[in-house]
């Protein structure tokens, strides 16, 4: 009797031109739009869901919302949901926060899973935790897409800029402008347990511990966050004296400030994109401040919102999506280009993705807030 009503079932959906549930199958390449969606590199794997009429239904699973990325984040996306493109594919767009508690996180994806959304973007709280809700949404036909902190997995979809080559590229800098290859250099490193954190202090440290490289280097757990980089890097400026360089993984206008106010001398700085760390380095540039800046960019959000999209459109998709890393330097920083005097320093200066359709200004990014919905 439970075998005839599951088969009545099924045909039912057929009959109404439903997809039943199915998770991705793995295809060849090429993948939809290569000029948005990058492969990773030579070795990606191509996913194919089957395709579902929209509009959809697709939630964003955030966990920690305690620093400004975070929350230019949030807002991206509610104004990325607004736009046209956006807003035309969706019948329903849900953002919760649920802080640090990896189970809080993998307890919010089951529940937008079990309630039939069709799509879920994610930073996912740590990389290594999420086997079994990734193996539910897989089964339920569901297209996960973590980005930013991305997992330890190649059973979903995934968006993210290349976090040990930036750690790697901050380094390449500051050994190029540190003509000693030595000295002692401050890290100030993120959030704890994240893979971001993870990935970018390895490939600094895999560049500064290179042979013929002679660095000392103290290591301050910063948060991304200003206020908290900006103590971190007080703190250890007190303990230490003087430091050759620094690099700054986030927070990296107070990390900054901090050295501004304890009058240390100017060095070599690697940084976030944060609108106040480049105003900084520009307005101390004569001083002898010279700065890299990397971005992460919140942005990633639109993209996995886009590759959400594209993949219940059915769409070949790669299995890890490969964003450019946008970097500034010291001496092309120019305001109305590459930082904005007349924006909040926690703005994040890196929005724009030619490629993929998305450029946000900044006034539709910040009128929207952080709060779930």
């Amino acid at each position: 009797m439970h075998q005839l009503t599951r088969l009545v079932t099924a045909i039912g959906l057929l009959a109404t031109g439903l997809a039943l549930a199915a998770p991705p199958k793995v295809v060849n390449g090429p993948g939809e739009n290569p000029a948005c969606f990058k492969p990773w590199d030579a070795k990606t794997k191509f996913f194919q869901w089957p395709a579902k009429k929209g509009p959809y239904r697709i939630a964003l699973a955030n966990g920690f919302v305690g620093n400004t990325w975070r929350i230019q984040m949030i807002k991206m996306a509610k104004a990325y949901a607004a736009t046209p493109e956006m807003a035309a594919n969706l019948k329903e767009f849900k953002i919760v926060s649920t802080g640090t508690d990896v189970a809080a996180q993998v307890a919010a994806i089951d529940n937008f899973i079990n309630s039939g959304y069709d799509a879920i973007v994610t930073i996912a709280v740590n990389p290594t935790a999420f086997g079994p809700v990734i193996k539910r949404a897989n089964a339920a036909g569901v297209v996960l897409v973590p980005f930013d902190n991305v997992l330890d997995s190649e059973e979903i979809m995934m968006v993210n800029e290349d976090q040990l080559q930036m750690g790697a590229q901050s380094g390449e800098w500051l050994v190029k402008n540190i003509p000693s290859k030595s000295g002692k250099i401050l890290e100030v490193r993120g959030l704890p347990g994240n893979s971001v954190d993870r990935d970018r202090h390895l490939g600094f440290r895999k560049v500064m511990e290179a042979p013929g490289n002679k660095f000392e280097i103290v290591e301050v757990v910063g948060n991304w966050d200003d206020g908290t980089a900006q103590k971190v890097v007080a703190d250890a400026v007190a303990v230490h004296k003087k430091f050759d360089g620094m690099f700054v993984q986030g927070g990296s206008t107070g990390a900054v400030r901090a050295l501004i106010d304890a009058k240390h001398k100017m060095i070599p700085v690697a940084g976030e994109a944060e609108n106040g760390f480049r105003k900084l380095c520009a307005a101390n540039s004569k001083d002898g401040l010279k700065c890299t800046s990397l971005g992460q960019s919140p942005g990633l959000v639109a993209i996995s919102m886009k590759a959400a999209v594209t993949a219940l459109q059915g769409k070949v998709m790669p299995q890890m999506i490969s964003v450019p890393i946008p970097q500034a330097s010291d001496p092309d920083f120019k305001a109305g280009e590459n930082y904005y005097p007349n924006l909040t320093d926690n703005f994040f200066t890196t929005n724009s993705f030619p490629a993929c359709g998305v450029n946000l200004k900044d006034h539709e990014i910040m009128s929207k807030d952080e709060k779930n919905n």
